[in-house]
This record gives C-alpha cells, sequence and structure tokens, in this order.
C-alpha cells in the first residue's frame, strides 16, 4: 500500500470560479513557500483564462483560513546561518500579497476562524474579504519579538484613530466586529451560510457581482470592542514612544488600559519600537507595495541583526516555555533611534527588482 500524499493547496475550477483552498487544516493551514509558490502559479493560470471570471480563496477544515507563516522554519534558516533562504521566502510571499491587492479578477476570501499573520496577507487585501461568527484576526508578530509584515503595517497604518498602532503593539485578537471595524474585512456572513455563499458565487446570475451576493447573506455583526476603547486607545497610543504609551496607559482608570499596560512591558522591547515607527511610516507611504518594502527591509533587519526573533520563536512556539529573554531586556535600554535606524537598513537585494 502506499500514501497518498494530500496536496497542500487545492486549485480548480467550477463554472466561472478560480477555488482556492489551502489543504494542511492539522497545522490551520499553515503557508510555507510551495504552498505560496502554487497559489502564485494558480492565479498565473487564471489571469489570462477567459472562462475563469472571479477567485474564491478558503481553508480546508474548520479551524481557520491560515495561521500563518511557518516561523519555526524561519527560525530553522536564521539559526543555520541561512538568511538567504528566508529572503527568498519573504519575497515570494510578499509577491503574493501584492498580487492579490492587483489582480485583475475580483478575489473572494473567506477569513473563517484563525486568520493570523501570513493568513491577513492572503485575506485582507483580497477584493471581497468575509468573516465569520468564528473569526479571530490578528497581527501578533510583537509577541514574538517581530513586527507586523505582508502588508499588515499598511492596513494597521489606515485604520480608525490609534487603533493601529494598539493591535500592531499589542498583537490583540479581532473578532469579526473588530475587524469589519478595523478594516480588515468588509462582511459578516455566519458560518452555517458559507456553503450557500460559495454556491451563489458558482451560480451567480449576471450582472450580480460578488460584493453583491456577499451582501445577500452578510448580517450586522454585534458592537466593535475596539470602537468601544477608541477614548483610551486614541489617547494612549498617539504617545510618541513606547515608555510614553505605557505611562498614558497607566493614567487612565479603565482596567483594560492597564492591562494593556502589563502586557506591553512582558513584549520585546526592540519589537514594540521597531513596530510603533513602522506603522508609522506606513501612514505616510504611497501604496501597499512600498509599504511591503519598507516591511521586507524590516524583516531581514530583524533576521541579520536582532536576537529576539529566534529567541521569541523558541519560547512561544518551539520550547513553549513563554519565558522569551528579551536583548535588551527594558524599554529603557533602547536606543531612542532604534526605529529610524532599523527603517533605514536595506537589504542585500531588493523587494521589487528595478525596472
Amino acid at each position: 500500500m502506499t500514501d497518498t500524499v494530500e496536496p497542500t493547496v487545492l486549485a480548480r475550477t467550477q463554472r466561472a470560479i478560480g477555488h482556492l483552498t489551502l489543504n494542511r487544516p492539522r497545522a490551520i493551514n499553515a503557508l510555507d513557500l510551495d504552498m505560496i509558490e502554487q497559489l502564485s502559479a494558480a492565479l498565473d493560470r487564471w489571469e489570462s483564462d477567459p472562462d475563469v471570471e472571479l477567485v474564491l480563496l478558503d481553508g480546508a477544515g474548520d479551524r481557520g483560513l491560515c495561521a500563518g507563516g511557518d516561523v519555526r522554519g524561519l527560525r530553522e534558516q536564521i539559526v543555520s546561518g541561512r538568511t538567504d533562504d528566508v529572503a527568498v521566502f519573504f519575497r515570494a510571499e510578499y509577491a503574493l500579497n501584492a498580487r492579490i491587492a492587483e489582480y485583475p479578477k475580483p478575489i473572494v476570501a473567506i477569513a473563517d476562524g484563525v486568520t493570523m499573520g501570513g493568513g491577513i496577507g492572503l485575506a485582507g487585501h483580497a477584493a471581497v474579504r468575509v468573516v465569520t461568527e468564528r473569526s479571530r484576526l490578528a497581527m501578533p508578530e510583537t509577541r514574538i519579538g517581530f513586527t507586523p509584515d505582508v502588508g499588515g503595517s499598511w492596513l494597521l497604518a489606515h485604520a480608525p484613530g490609534r487603533i493601529g498602532e494598539y493591535l500592531a503593539l499589542t498583537g490583540e485578537t479581532m473578532d469579526a466586529a473588530d475587524a469589519i471595524y478595523a478594516g480588515f474585512a468588509d462582511a459578516l456572513v455566519p458560518s452555517e451560510r458559507l456553503d450557500d455563499l460559495r454556491h451563489a458565487l458558482v451560480d451567480r446570475a449576471d450582472p450580480a457581482t460578488p460584493a453583491e451576493l456577499v451582501l445577500l447573506l452578510d448580517e450586522t455583526p454585534g458592537p466593535s470592542r475596539l470602537r468601544a476603547a477608541r477614548p483610551w486607545i486614541d489617547d494612549a497610543f498617539a504617545a510618541d514612544t513606547v515608555n510614553e504609551i505605557i505611562a498614558r496607559l497607566r493614567a487612565h482608570g479603565e482596567p483594560a488600559a492597564s492591562d494593556t499596560a502589563d502586557l506591553l512591558e512582558q513584549l520585546a522591547p526592540t519589537a514594540l519600537t521597531v513596530t510603533l515607527a513602522a506603522v508609522r511610516r506606513a501612514r505616510e507611504l504611497p501604496d501597499l507595495r512600498t509599504a511591503l518594502a519598507q516591511e521586507y527591509g524590516l524583516v531581514l533587519w530583524f533576521a541579520h541583526t536582532q536576537p529576539d526573533l529566534v529567541e521569541g520563536i523558541r519560547a512561544q512556539l518551539v520550547d513553549k516555555t513563554r519565558d522569551p529573554r528579551w536583548q535588551p531586556a527594558a524599554l529603557a535600554d533602547v536606543a531612542a533611534d532604534l526605529g529610524a535606524e532599523a527603517l533605514e537598513w536595506v537589504p542585500r537585494e531588493p523587494l521589487w527588482p528595478a525596472h
């Protein structure tokens, strides 16, 4: 007997639909380089196929669309000195993120369940972004001593008020209402109606657009926790430095503000400092491609120069001891110009080839 290996990406067409399904449900469909290349190849094929009018992206299983990229593999590459492989992975991933945003045919992404990190890079830039009552979206990179990427800094920079700084620094999770409010999703469709949505997209009668079909099944989400927290979030996260943000949080009477200060004091001072600078710089950038190029420089700066990334992955995901030893361990020991220094770091090979 031979074991048949399931493909990690299912790509098939049905009528006018190109349907992509991430197919690593036991790993919550975490992305590796091969999956990124398969997704890119399918989009290349379908772009010139006149029979394919729109693309549907979803994930196998009921746990989530995509839990992120293969950060354990990233740690192994850094530890073994294979930083060129790190760059290859991120160039492929970011090219896919930009491709999704710029694709000439509508892409409908169903961010059901866990959609974090690299999953945001797939779903967050689609033309129509669907969440469900089970959705849990986040950019949790600071919790492993890293910084939001895959175009996440661009989405965060354009969230209302100072919600972007809050989500970027804390890595907090959004439910469907929060994701729609923050600009990471467009519509809430109950999970029990997702098959109805898939069938409607296949059987749709012209001139119904994907967005119109989604709205037929759309439900109004409940109140957004982020919206309710805007007064203390906007005040605290408008401060110039992470230390000042923490001080403002401590000065608020809100228990949630105090809890947020406690969380920030546990996270990597370097990651927090650089991430705050990155989101604020992204707010000034002209487009997603420029933001991805900024992120590319930052992730390679972390990979080449910062021990916190390897240590954070070890503590949170490899040994699971939850006891990272950050270097430096205190915000007071972070150079005042570290964020600017990281943003000025130039990778040996650019993300986008010069034309």
